[in-house]
């Protein structure tokens, strides 16, 4: 027998079969066969691996939408990771928003309270968007790809062998079919034959099946391990987030309460009441581990004579009756009768002007 002529033959096999199987099918659904069914066991198992399946890819795909919302970066990446090749780093959201803040506070002034506090937003921006993105590799690694690895891996193995099964299945009741129909005894003979060799083959196939099916429990196992790393590297980005947000936060307290707190009001005076001064100069100073006492400076207000003042921020003078200030410089200060409750006179050398109150931390 040559080549070409054993090709006829398997391609015939093979044929047969399929019409077979594809009778058997049929029949089934029509309620016109019998069909063998699987041990509860097996049927367990197989429903556990088809749930744990579909949760899976849920949880997956989810989580990429979670660590990359923006659908056509996912969409470059798969294409990459399929050519095997690394994706271009790209610039994510919280660190592109901090460079836009550097480069603004830098084109407004570093020394303007509104620029130095855009400077501070926007590297703090940069290192969320650091944070993000060692949050985003890491869970990459750490639950992603496992999870990937069943899907395209141990779950792909259990459903070959799971259509496999259903194969022997049908072949199985085929020959019985086949059996129940036999008249003479030779051919009764053969088909009882062909069953004998289609239930060894079943049950051996079952049993394969079964042996992979149960490693779902250990897959199980293994995914848990994963969603704690999840878990983790979550706790990390947050805890991370807050720590950045709580330092901007005690840095932006030493700014004006009038740069750092919007009242809703249709116009904002140049500076804030005397009692809302009192009030906010006592809970930047808090936050910021200053010990400044408004008291003090309602006292000097209500005497004649000057103290010492250190110079708590930048301040740049809106006129030529105001003096500019430079933080940490050390100015004299005194009160002026009739001037307003929230300025003082500040005196540096030669040079004198209005100064107001929030700025400024009384020495003894």
């Amino acid at each position: 027998m040559n080549i070409m002529d054993f090709n006829v033959k398997k391609l015939a096999a093979d044929a047969g079969t399929f019409l077979s199987r594809a009778v058997q099918f049929t029949e089934e659904k029509l309620g016109q066969a019998e069909k063998t069914e699987l041990d509860a066991h097996l049927e367990n198992l197989l429903s556990k691996a088809e749930c744990t399946k579909i949760w899976t890819e849920k949880i997956m795909k989810q989580t990429e939408v979670l660590l990359q919302p923006n659908p056509n970066a996912r969409i470059e990446e798969f294409v990459y990771e399929k050519l095997d090749r690394k994706a271009p780093s790209r610039i994510n959201n919280p660190e592109l928003l901090g460079q836009y803040m550097i480069d603004a506070g830098t084109e407004f002034g570093p020394g303007t309270a509104y620029g130095n506090a855009l400077i501070k937003c926007g590297e703090t921006q940069k290192r969320i968007g650091t944070a993000d993105r060692e949050l985003i590799q890491t869970s990459a690694l750490n639950f992603l790809t496992p999870l990937r690895n069943f899907i395209e891996g141990d779950y792909k193995t259990i459903a070959k062998e799971r259509k496999l099964l259903q194969n022997k299945r049908l072949d199985l009741d085929a020959a019985k079919t086949r059996l129940k129909k036999a008249k003479a005894a030779e051919t009764r003979a053969s088909s009882e034959q062909e069953l004998r060799i289609t239930q060894s083959e079943f049950d051996r196939q079952a049993e394969i099946t079964r042996l992979l099916l149960e490693g779902i429990s250990s897959t199980h196992a293994h995914h848990l391990r994963c969603l704690n790393d999840f878990v983790e590297a979550q706790m990390t980005y947050y805890a991370q987030c807050y720590q950045y947000m709580l330092d901007l936060q005690k840095q932006l307290g030493s700014f004006p309460s009038n740069y750092h707190c919007n009242n809703n009001q249709t116009s904002v005076a140049p500076a804030p009441s005397a009692s809302s001064n009192v009030i906010g100069s006592s809970a930047l100073t808090s936050a910021s581990g200053l010990v400044t006492s408004p008291s003090n400076l309602i006292d000097l207000k209500e005497c004649s004579g000057s103290r010492k003042a250190r110079v708590l921020y930048d301040y740049d003078a809106a006129n030529s009756s105001e003096l500019s200030l430079l933080a940490d410089e050390v100015i004299t200060v005194f009160s002026v009768v009739g001037m307003d409750s929230d300025w003082l006179m500040g005196e540096r050398g030669n040079q004198k002007g209005r100064v107001p109150i929030t700025y400024l931390e009384l020495l003894n």
